[in-house]
C-alpha cells in the first residue's frame, strides 16, 4: 500500500467513525459524495465542518440540545432561516471548543464552511427532502485580496545557506543537524525549484524520482498523477540526500515507510507538520522577518515561474491548479505590475531618441 492509499484509508476510517455521530440523515449526503469523485480528504473536511454546524445548532436550540446529534431529524434543515444561517457564521468569527480551546475564522475559513452546509442543503433540496434552502439566500463572505508572501532571490540565497552551514541553530538542532542536513537541504530545494505542495512532497517513494530524465511522479491533490520536471540544483540536492544521508535512514526504516523518500530520524516517512517545522526553523535562523511557511515557498517559485515566463497556463500546470483561474486570482498582483510597466513604456513613444 503507497503512501497515498494509506493516506485515503485513513481518512476514510475517520469519516466512518465521525458518520457515527452525525444526524443520521447524513449518511445519505456522504455516500453522494463519494459517487462525485471527491477527495476523502474533501468529504472528511466536510464532515468536520458539518459537524461544527449541529454542534451550533445543539448550542442554541434547548430541543435540539437535550438529544444526541445523531438521533437529529432532517426537518431542523427546514426550520433554520437565512437568518439563523448569518448567525451561523458570526458564531464562526470565534468560538471554543469542548477542551476550551479558543478558534477564530476569517472570510477564508468562513467561506469554507458555509460551502459546506451549502452543498448538504443542496443535496436535500434537490431530492425533495426539505422545502427551503436557508443557506442559498447567504452571501458568501467577501474575501479581501491579500499580498502573496514570497522569498526575493537574496532570501532563498540565506535559506538554503543557512541549511547548510547550520549557522543560528541551537545546540540540540545542531545535534540532529549533523544528521539531517543533506535531507534538508534537498527538502528546501526541491519545494522551491518546483513549486510541489508539501504533501506532494512526503508523498514521494524513492521510486517516483528518476535522473534519467529529471522527473518525478507527484499524486496530486484529488489523486490525479503527474510528470514533475526538476533542474541540476534540485537533482544535485536530492543526489547528495540519497548518496550519504538516506542510507544511513534506512537501514532502521519501517517495513511500512522503507520505499519513502524523505525518512524521519524516527525512521518513517516524514509528515507534512514536520516539514512545516523545519521550514519555520531554518527560515529562523536565516533571520528571514516573514512568516514563511512550505505554501510560501510554492508561491515563491509560482511567482518566478510567471515572471520569467508571463505563461500563466504554464504556471497552471506546473502547479497542478485544476482550473486557471485559481493560478490567475494569486498572481494578478503581477498582472498588475506588468500592466504598470507597460503604462510606463507606452510614454517612450511620445519621445524622440537622441541621435
Amino acid at each position: 500500500m503507497d503512501y497515498v492509499e494509506t493516506i485515503n484509508l485513513e481518512n476514510k476510517r475517520k469519516l466512518h467513525a465521525l458518520l457515527k455521530e452525525l444526524p443520521k440523515f447524513c449518511n445519505d449526503f456522504f455516500r453522494y459524495l463519494d459517487t462525485r469523485n471527491t477527495s476523502s480528504r474533501t468529504r472528511l473536511s466536510y464532515g468536520y465542518d458539518i459537524r461544527l454546524f449541529f454542534e451550533f445548532i445543539q448550542e442554541n436550540n434547548p430541543v435540539y440540545g437535550k438529544m444526541p446529534m445523531h438521533d437529529i431529524p432532517i426537518g431542523v434543515l427546514d426550520e433554520l432561516t437565512p437568518v439563523d444561517i448569518e448567525e451561523y457564521l458570526a458564531y464562526l468569527s470565534y468560538y471554543e471548543k469542548k477542551d476550551g480551546q479558543a478558534i477564530t475564522n476569517g472570510e477564508k475559513g468562513k467561506s469554507r464552511k458555509l460551502s459546506a452546509i451549502r452543498t448538504m442543503y443542496n443535496y436535500y433540496f434537490k431530492k425533495e427532502f426539505i422545502k427551503t434552502n436557508a443557506p442559498s439566500m447567504i452571501e458568501t463572505p467577501k474575501k479581501h485580496k491579500e499580498n502573496i508572501i514570497r522569498l526575493d532571490k537574496d532570501e532563498v540565497a540565506d535559506l538554503i545557506a543557512a541549511v547548510e552551514s547550520g549557522n543560528s541553530l541551537t545546540a540540540r538542532q545542531l545535534a540532529s543537524h549533523k544528521k539531517i542536513k543533506y535531507r534538508d537541504t534537498a527538502i528546501l530545494t526541491l519545494l522551491l525549484g518546483t513549486g510541489i505542495r508539501v504533501s506532494e512532497c512526503v508523498g514521494l517513494d524513492v521510486a517516483d524520482v528518476s535522473f534519467k530524465t529529471n522527473g518525478m511522479r507527484v499524486v496530486r491533490k484529488g489523486g490525479n498523477e503527474s510528470m514533475v520536471y526538476f533542474g541540476e540544483e534540485v537533482r544535485n540536492a536530492l543526489l547528495d540526500y540519497l548518496e550519504l544521508e538516506r542510507p544511513i535512514l534506512a537501514e532502521k526504516a519501517l517495513p511500512e515507510h522503507e520505499n519513502a523518500l524523505f525518512l524521519s530520524l524516527k525512521y518513517s516517512r516524514l509528515t507534512t507538520r514536520a516539514v512545516e517545522k523545519l521550514v519555520k526553523k531554518y527560515t529562523g535562523a536565516a533571520s528571514i522577518n516573514k512568516k514563511i511557511t512550505p505554501h510560501k515557498l510554492r508561491s515563491t517559485y509560482g511567482t518566478n515561474l510567471y515572471k520569467e515566463t508571463g505563461d500563466i497556463y504554464l504556471v497552471a500546470d506546473a502547479l497542478g491548479h485544476k482550473s486557471v483561474e485559481t493560478t490567475r486570482q494569486h498572481y494578478a498582483a503581477i498582472d498588475d505590475e506588468r500592466r504598470k510597466l507597460a503604462g510606463k513604456f507606452s510614454g517612450s513613444i511620445f519621445h524622440e531618441e537622441d541621435n
